[in-house]
């Protein structure tokens, strides 16, 4: 079993049929009409296959096409009606039929199509189905219907299934056939759903657990969709049949005076057909996807598929009381068959006078069919009639409908769609083929890293290691040279010691020198030259020996200053040969260096392009929330407008409110007498505000919505944030006050954070716009529960205890009224003390808060007053036990309209409980509800008074007593 979302597109391109060609031979030009956003005309592009040539020279392929289909009188008919003639004469080759009003008089009416009684139902399939079965084979909404009174034959025209008689077979077996024959299962799809709508509930009839269905229309599209409907891909025509006897089966039928299976629930059935299209949709995601196939598997760009949608439906008749003879549940049944085709009728009538408002809410009837009438569908529509004179009344009403509906045109559209499924499965594999490509080239480089990480440690170590080796060899190289040194300095101090000694003796010879000179020159006689001669030979021995001394000395130097040489020359080679074995190693570390700086400046921009990446996010992460914060602002800015205006309109409206109350009373009974919740609260936030301002305020919460999300404007309700917690508490309640919204709301935890903000948070504002979302919440019977069972009454009943404030209490009396509409809570709503603060609440005198109050009194004691018939309840009422009756005596006839009219109606529900009869004489009330049975405003509250008063005994002896 396939779910919805098989049948969901992510695009979807619709294209208008092309007009077709005009004809040469055309006498009159073809008739024109203006363009319209819900109802255009466009030319068919097979004028000539929808029903007969009869209407070939319609220009509006799109008009709803209506035949008539007599049935054949019965035996009762021939008893009854045997001295009458029939009310209705055919003329089929006109496609005319003649109404007669009596023996002279009668009125003509035009179809597409006119059956007699003998007509077949092969005949009536092709004539009217089988055209629009071809247009959903190539990619058109279709929608068959049958429309009539009950027992006319809708269900024989439509739904028999001819298991005996194949030539009997219906419209909805012959459209499965043809479908079956028209594709092909290898590359189309065919899938079925069946449904009925039994009052006003949707019911899956292939899977009958499957109750009240909710309908949820897509707000761009205005698409229909039935979330958990079950989807069933069918593979032959035995399949279809299967599943048809199956839904037949579940779907409701009872014996009436008209028919012995009468029909009590509109029967729908759901075709959806998926074929591959032929040619391309040329568009800009077309365009992208031709432009970027190179890069990406199947590079011949998105396949594209018509999806098709075939409708045939079967209308519960139409059924007068008095001759159906309906009783009991079968009329609360009637009822709503009724009010559901009267919907219908409406929508009909709007479309035909080409009205601005099409009421397609007020039934879901309506909203099925939104797309049928005044939407893309081809749509055929076959009415039966009776040609007995006893339902001639109801025979006019079914031809009227019939011409009001031929007055209907839809725009047909082409339903094509990008195949992303089969698209998405390729891109899946090339992703996961790229994700493990990323995944070992990351393994790789992670492999590369940790080598050159150990590499990079490798040269760190030996680099230390030379550091070491180099610092310890220049340390003993300085020693040595600084011994080098000390040794040098001491060599030339001797060799100046020995120089200043050889310059002492060079003095010391010059002044012998000189002294001998001086000597000779003195010496006059020979007895001193022999003493001369002696001193002088004396002194030359000395000097030949002072020169030897110096030559020794001399030659000592020489050898010294040789030494000193080798020396110096020993030491530069030393040091050359130190600083080319260092410059070695220095010139490998700086190139190891070199590469380390590298992997370094490679990882310091990695990290500077994660930074740069993370940078850029968080701007993005400012920037949405900077753009949330111009929301909420602008938010706040129309809720402060809404006020302003709000106020205004509630002081015009005060002058006229009495004259209004008579439509808006009985509108709120019949809801109430319906079981429904009272949708005149619809919104108990926004209930005064101009169409237009309510229009405008609605569109900037559903931008908010689809700009944000749901989660994260949930989220936001935690926020420390006060003002974004009162923003998002506004959004939320805007949301909730829409029916499509709840469920999600629910789903994803807002109802629990609503309650958490009630009970957690002491600021007014929160209080109010939490209550006031509670209270939209409320109006759901599944939530209701949720929110009794959560604590959510305790919750609002400590509010009311705490606030004087008129709006929050309005917002919690309101909620709580909600509340008390459904009477399995009633013990729950008395334990955790609802009731009590409900009356509570009267103290604040405001008008609003009054209202809610009375309202939440009339549905306490509207369904006390159901459960004691019903044999659920007995005993006295709690609202008695708790103290209402007095309030609501003394306010019975000084409160306003609306607020009095919910006072009366619960006067007299308490009446019904015969328990409450003591109560009633002893408080006075017996005397409030029977001027109420005289005096009220409302003629409905004045026959319920009576009939409370006349059904208990207790009530009619005190009234004779007095």
């Amino acid at each position: 079993m396939a779910s919805n979302s098989a049948f969901r597109s992510s695009h979807r391109s619709e294209r208008p049929i092309p007009p077709p060609q005009p004809s040469s031979s055309a006498s009159r030009p073809r008739s024109s009409r203006p363009a319209s956003t819900r109802r255009s005309v466009l030319s068919a592009s097979r004028p000539s296959s929808h029903f007969n040539t009869h209407n070939e020279d319609d220009a509006d392929p799109g008009r709803v096409r209506v035949a008539v289909r007599l049935r054949p009188r019965n035996a009762e008919d021939l008893s009854s009606d045997a001295d009458f003639a029939d009310c209705v004469e055919v003329q089929p080759e006109l496609n005319r039929l003649k109404l007669k009003k009596n023996n002279w008089s009668s009125e003509a009416f035009k179809f597409d199509e006119v059956f007699t009684e003998s007509a077949s139902q092969k005949r009536v399939y092709e004539a009217v189905a089988k055209p629009v079965v071809e247009s959903v084979l190539d990619g058109y909404n279709g929608t068959v219907m049958a429309y009539g009174q009950t027992g006319t034959g809708k269900t024989y025209t439509v739904g028999r299934l001819g298991k005996d008689d194949p030539s009997e077979r219906g419209i909805m077996v012959r459209a499965l056939e043809d479908i079956i024959a028209g594709t092909s299962p290898a590359s189309d799809t065919v899938a079925i759903s069946y449904l009925q709508l039994y009052l006003e509930s949707i019911q899956d009839l292939l899977a009958p657990e499957k109750n009240n269905i909710p309908i949820v229309e897509d707000p761009k599209t205005g698409e229909v969709s039935l979330p958990g409907v079950s989807i069933i891909k069918v593979r032959d025509l035995d399949h279809c049949l299967l599943l048809l006897q199956i839904g037949e089966a579940n779907r409701h039928a009872s014996n009436t005076k008209l028919n012995t299976e009468s029909s009590r629930s509109h029967a729908i059935l759901m075709v959806y057909i998926q074929k591959p299209s032929k040619g391309k949709v040329e568009n800009e995601l077309s365009t992208l996807a031709n432009s970027t196939g190179n890069d990406l598997p199947g590079g011949d760009g998105v396949p594209v598929v018509l999806k098709s949608k075939l409708l045939i439906v079967d209308l519960a008749g139409s059924e007068r009381i008095d001759k159906s003879g309906s009783d009991g549940h079968m009329f609360e049944e009637a009822k709503f068959i009724n009010l559901s085709l009267t919907s219908l009728g409406k929508c009909i009538n709007a479309l035909a006078e080409n009205s601005p408002h099409i009421p397609t809410r007020e039934s879901k009837l309506t909203r099925l069919l939104r797309d049928s009438f005044g939407g893309s569908a081809r749509t055929s529509l076959v009415v039966t009639i009776w040609p007995s004179v006893r339902h001639h009344a109801e025979t006019s009403s079914t031809i009227m409908f019939g011409q009001r509906a031929m007055k209907v045109v839809n725009t047909i559209r082409l339903k094509e769609e990008f195949d992303y499924e089969s698209q998405c499965r390729k891109l899946e594999c090339h992703v996961d083929y790229l994700t493990a490509e990323i995944e070992r080239q990351q393994k790789l480089r992670e492999t590369d890293k940790e080598e050159m990480e150990k590499k990079v440690e490798e040269c760190q170590n030996s680099l230390v290691e030379a550091e070491k080796s180099f610092a310890a060899k220049s340390e003993s190289l300085e020693k040595e040279n600084i011994c080098l040194g000390l040794e040098i300095k001491t060599m030339l101090d001797e060799l100046n010691l020995q120089k200043d000694q050889s310059d002492h003796m060079c003095d010391e010879l010059a002044r012998l020198e000189m002294s001998l000179r001086q000597t000779e020159n003195q010496l006059d006689t020979f007895t001193y030259q022999k003493v001369l001669a002696d001193t002088t030979q004396m002194y030359e021995k000395k000097i030949a020996e002072l020169l030897q001394r110096i030559e020794d000395e001399h030659s000592r130097s020489e050898s010294a200053q040789e030494e000193l040489s080798e020396v110096k020359i020993l030491l530069s080679d030393h040091q050359r040969s130190l600083q080319i074995k260092g410059q070695k190693e220095i010139n490998d570390l700086e190139l190891k260096l070199q590469e380390m700086h590298q992997l370094h400046k490679k990882a310091v921009n990695e990290l500077e392009s994660l930074k740069t990446e993370n940078e850029e996010l968080l701007s993005g992460k400012e920037m949405l929330y900077e753009e949330l914060r111009t929301a909420l602002k602008r938010l706040s800015d129309e809720e402060k407008q809404r006020k302003c205006l709000e106020d205004e309109i509630v002081n015009l409206k005060k002058p006229v409110a009495e004259n209004n109350f008579d439509v808006e009373a009985k509108k709120s009974y019949m809801k109430e007498n319906s079981g429904r919740v009272n949708s005149g609260h619809m919104s108990l936030l926004y209930s005064n505000q101009s169409r237009e301002t309510l229009s405008g305020h609605k569109g900037t919460i559903a931008k908010i919505f689809e700009e944000v999300g749901l989660q994260k404007m949930l989220s936001l309700l935690r926020s420390e944030d006060l003002d974004v917690q009162i923003h998002a508490a506004k959004v939320v309640a805007n949301l909730a006050a829409e029916d499509i919204n709840q469920e999600k709301i629910v789903e994803e935890g807002g109802l629990d954070s609503l309650l958490m903000l009630l009970g957690s948070s002491g600021n007014a504002t929160i209080q109010r716009v939490a209550s006031g979302a509670i209270a939209n919440l409320a109006m759901n019977e599944m939530n209701q529960g949720l929110i009794m069972s959560k604590g959510g009454a305790r919750l609002l009943a400590n509010v009311a205890s705490k606030t004087d404030d008129p709006q929050t209490l309005r917002m919690v009396a309101g909620a709580i009224a909600n509340l008390c509409g459904n009477e399995k809570l009633h013990v729950m709503l008395k334990e955790d003390g609802g009731t009590k603060a409900l009356l509570g609440m009267v103290g604040c005198g405001h008008l609003d808060v009054i209202a809610q109050i009375a309202r939440g009194m009339a549905n306490f004691a509207k369904c006390e007053s159901r459960g004691i018939k019903q044999g659920h309840k007995k005993g006295r009422s709690f609202l008695i036990e708790d103290g209402a009756l007095t309030w609501m005596i003394a306010n019975c006839s000084t409160t306003p309209s609306s607020s009095r009219r919910h006072i009366e109606l619960a006067l007299c529900h308490l009446a019904q409980n015969k328990d409450n009869a003591q109560d009633f004489i002893s408080s006075g009330a017996l005397e409030e509800l029977i001027r109420i049975s005289r005096e009220s405003s409302r003629e409905d509250i004045r026959n319920l008074a009576r009939k409370s008063l006349n059904m208990n005994p207790t009530f009619l002896e005190e009234m004779q007593r007095a």
